[in-house]
């Protein structure tokens, strides 16, 4: 027997295996490329110097500074994985998710305007627009023009599918009749995207995505008065008899519960990122503070109470920086994520009310007050766990694929 003709293939085989593994490298959650690196500092600098002095007006004002629209389009954030072919920046989805966190940090509610325009109407359009019509609307909504999601209704939150807003063949048109709730960036907004059913009798499969201009004749009925986000505008809007270029249906007459589906799951690691964001910029704000401020002789973040309560709550928003950008990354690849963008958005915004919370606490009376602006944070961190799927509704995502796996 050839003891060397066993053998050699046997070492080959080895040798490649550690070859392989060479070149193959796990990295942690907190490796970035480069570009992404680049950008958070760049939205970070934008934040802090261009957002933050205008934050505590924009809130008491409840409206939204111009200006800071028109920065962030300059800034190239409101285009950030739309090809460069329609004017965008062409990054991935995680850079996505790094500019919705960091604007966070500073303003919740400029985050989640951010986040609205880029994770649901560029990406529709994106990924189901036909050439034509990512020819024409891309380049708008990467360079000037707000967008907006429209699919709740009065009668449809979290039963999204049972809306009521119905839309008729007219020739070469759509005739769109009826109204929308609790609408993010709809003052603001120039470019809609209208969830209608154009077939009442098949249900759910009768929901269609239109586009559409506010100059169509769109009206702003009513705008809410919020207990946070309120720079971040929330509109009721009406449909009479609006009428919309056949041409302006996105994915195909009867597509839209697919679309809204696939986009909102996409849209949930957003919203974690955002609420992540926030945790972050409450926890920045306040523990400096526990280190500055004295009392029996010793700063009161050095308390065993105190420091405590800080450490777990840096555990926690660990733990939530973690379940998002696994979310993230897990859709970039191309993987399942439905499951994990769940869990993101759920603890996200946990950790982002007890931690915004403790944080006013932590500051005693002065974190009570609107001047450090701590309290805002606590103010803005309740949505998290009701817009875009309430804390219910995804608890009952993260159920059936339990019972699925298991059952």
């Amino acid at each position: 027997m050839n003891l060397s003709a066993i053998l050699s293939p046997m070492l080959n085989f080895a040798v490649s295996c550690i070859r392989a593994t060479e070149s193959f490298t796990l990295n942690s959650l907190d490796t970035f490329t480069e570009e992404e690196e680049m950008l958070r500092e760049s939205v970070k600098r934008f934040a802090n110097e261009v957002i933050g002095p205008k934050v505590r007006e924009m809130d008491e004002k409840e409206n939204m500074d111009p200006e800071i629209i028109r920065g962030l389009f300059e800034q190239g954030l409101m285009g950030i994985e739309t090809s460069s072919v329609h004017g965008g920046a062409e990054s991935s989805f995680t850079s996505a998710i790094i500019a919705i966190e960091e604007l966070a940090k500073v303003d919740p509610s400029v985050s989640v305007m951010c986040d609205v325009h880029n994770t649901l109407v560029n990406t529709i359009l994106r990924q189901y627009g036909t050439k034509e019509q990512q020819d024409e609307w891309l380049p708008q909504l990467s360079q000037s023009k707000l967008g907006s999601f429209c699919l709740s209704e009065p009668a449809s939150g979290s039963d999204a599918f049972a809306l009521q807003t119905r839309a008729k063949r007219d020739g070469d048109h759509w005739i769109i009749n009826g109204s929308k709730m609790w609408i993010t960036n709809s003052f603001e907004a120039e470019i809609f995207l209208i969830f209608a059913n154009v077939d009442p009798s098949k249900g759910y499969k009768g929901i269609t995505c239109f586009i559409a201009t506010k100059d169509m004749g769109i009206k702003l009925a009513k705008k809410e008065e919020k207990l946070g986000i309120r720079a971040s505008s929330t509109c009721t809007l009406n449909f009479d008899d609006l009428r919309i270029p056949a041409e302006n249906v996105v994915g195909g007459e009867g597509r839209g519960y697919k679309l809204a589906i696939e986009i909102l799951n996409e849209g949930r690691i957003g919203i974690a990122a955002q609420m992540l964001g926030l945790a972050q910029g409450a926890f920045d704000k306040a523990v400096p503070y526990t280190y500055q401020r004295t009392q029996f002789g010793q700063p009161v973040g050095t308390f065993q109470g105190m420091a405590f309560q800080i450490a777990q709550a840096a555990v926690e928003i660990e733990s939530a920086r973690l379940l998002t950008y696994n979310a993230a990354r897990r859709k970039e690849e191309g993987k399942a994520f439905s499951k994990e963008a769940a869990m993101a958005k759920y603890w996200a915004s946990i950790i982002a009310q007890r931690v915004s919370g403790q944080a006013i606490e932590w500051a005693g009376g002065v974190g009570f007050t609107r001047e450090t602006g701590i309290e805002k944070f606590w103010r803005d961190s309740k949505i998290g766990a009701i817009y875009e799927g309430t804390s219910n509704i995804q608890l009952q995502t993260i159920a059936k694929f339990i019972q699925k796996q298991y059952s």
